[in-house]
């Protein structure tokens, strides 16, 4: 199993030295899809550069880009999908996490049958376009509890959702921190298990790497071990220093996922 970090890539170095397998990148900070070629080409060369494989990247859609709602602009968003895709390629990225609360949140008053119509519309439109440049769009239910999304916040929706779409290239994420936060069912983390194709891993109280504060990720882990998980998983947290942090999360992360079996 590869372990990573949601991280610049200027700390690759220190991640690899700790034992990290990958760094996980920011869609809108480190492959501009609003960019154009030449403002990339450096953040290419800086990614290719890190010292470790950049294998996934999230934060897909901005929130200025509405995936629902009256307003949805639907060639910007084929066209924002599609160079999201072929620079993540030429990075060497293989999966694209599919959070993006201010994009998909549903407006107030907006009607919801409407809105998965959208959702759904979206998914279809990235899912061949993700498959033509070798990368997997992975949906992440975000959580409710502290008003990250209305829509898309469990496990079981998000899979239902996928299973909608029905894309060999849009698949689904489950994320410890969202999961534990709002509770999220057990079974459903299991049933979904064949859908996974990427996880985050974040302490629930304050969204920090594992060694450093008290969470306990077994009911998660195990939720990932009998639902047949053996994909990779990335520290998406909050970090002091994350040079300065690297070993214990590495070392902590490593106790937890031996110990579950995983």
């Amino acid at each position: 199993m590869q372990v990573g970090v949601c991280a610049d890539p200027k700390y690759g170095p220190a991640l690899a030295q700790a034992g990290f397998d990958f760094v996980e990148l920011n869609v809108q900070q480190h492959l501009m899809p609003l960019a154009d070629d030449a403002t990339f080409e450096p953040e290419l060369a800086r990614i290719k550069a890190a010292g470790l494989p950049a294998i996934a990247a999230n934060s897909f859609v901005p929130g200025s880009l509405k995936i629902t709602g009256p307003v949805v602009d639907r060639a910007a968003l084929e066209a924002y999908a599609e160079t999201a895709f072929s620079r993540a390629q030429a990075a060497g990225i293989r999966t694209i996490v599919f959070g993006s609360g201010g994009a998909r949140q549903i407006p107030d008053g907006f009607d919801r049958d409407q809105a998965w119509e959208q959702l759904v519309w979206f998914g279809a439109m990235v899912g061949p376009r993700a498959q033509a440049h070798d990368v997997t769009v992975v949906v992440e239910p975000l959580n409710v509890t502290r008003g990250e999304c209305n829509v898309l916040t469990s496990v079981g929706e998000s899979a239902r959702y996928v299973k909608q779409v029905d894309h060999p290239s849009f698949r689904l994420l489950a994320d410890a921190y969202h999961w534990g936060l709002d509770h999220d069912n057990f079974g459903e983390l299991v049933a979904s298990g064949p859908l996974l194709r990427h996880v985050h891993i974040a302490t629930v109280e304050h969204r920090l790497p594992p060694g450093f504060e008290d969470c306990d990720f077994t009911p998660f882990l195990h939720g990932l071990l009998l639902g047949g998980y053996d994909g990779p998983i990335s520290i998406e947290a909050s970090w002091d220093d994350v040079a300065a942090q690297a070993d214990v999360a590495y070392a902590r992360l490593m106790d937890i996922v031996n110990a579950a079996g995983l």
